[in-house]
């Protein structure tokens, strides 16, 4: 079955190129394409896509808002939202993933990290680039510790280990390759972490890594 995916992008040029490259893969349909934030958020509503690719900044509403009313912490059945810009500002990078994002992309990251990206989202996993990833190890490690929720049960040392492959952004396959184990025992310590957590999806399990201090800086 075919991913289906609304594209959102105010610029027609770049828009236009994003869906002639998801469009040319056999397992991705885009079902609708938006020109502004609003535009965005209607269609994301109408069709419910099982990917919204979203540019951070458009007139209407921006990128952030339009993932928050898709995919906030409020919403009950979030969107996955993959976040694209030609900016590459931290502060997009936080709003976006504070806003529930799966995932956060340059536009200048190429067809095959973009294809990836829609791939994890569609799949519950979160693709964040990696030259992004690094420098959000190092924001978190720069910030006051706040306190996070601690969870009743306390998480096993298989989930401490998945926990850190999670928060630096490895996808199921590659925890499981790293830690010897099969997919499917990785995919039940993940919706472990989630239930134990009350994380919504993987980015929240990462930045519950980060606040806690689970994961630094290297």
């Amino acid at each position: 079955m075919s991913i289906r995916v609304v594209v959102a992008d105010d610029q027609d040029l770049v828009r236009t190129g994003l869906v002639m490259i998801l469009g040319a893969q056999p397992d991705i349909e885009v079902v609708g394409e938006a020109a502004d934030g609003l535009a965005a958020l209607d269609l994301a509503t109408r069709l419910r896509p099982d990917v919204l690719l979203v540019d951070i900044r458009m007139p209407g509403l921006d990128g952030v808002e339009v993932t928050r009313r898709l995919a906030g912490p409020d919403v009950t059945d979030p969107m996955a939202v993959v976040v694209i810009t030609t900016f590459d500002l931290d502060e997009y990078v936080l709003g976006a993933l504070r806003a529930g994002a799966r995932g956060f992309l340059l536009k200048d990251a190429g067809p095959a990290l973009l294809v990836q990206a829609i791939h994890a989202a569609a799949n519950g996993d979160a693709l964040i680039a990696p030259n992004v990833t690094s420098r959000l190890l190092a924001i978190f490690a720069g910030q006051a510790p706040v306190v996070p929720v601690q969870p009743v049960d306390p998480l096993t040392e298989r989930e401490e280990e998945v926990l850190a492959l999670v928060a630096r952004g490895r996808t199921n396959a590659e925890i499981a390759a790293e830690l010897f184990v099969g997919l499917s025992t990785v995919k039940y310590h993940v919706a472990s972490l989630m239930t134990k957590l009350g994380a919504r999806n993987r980015v929240e399990i990462a930045m519950w890594a980060y606040d806690t201090r689970r994961v630094r800086a290297s």
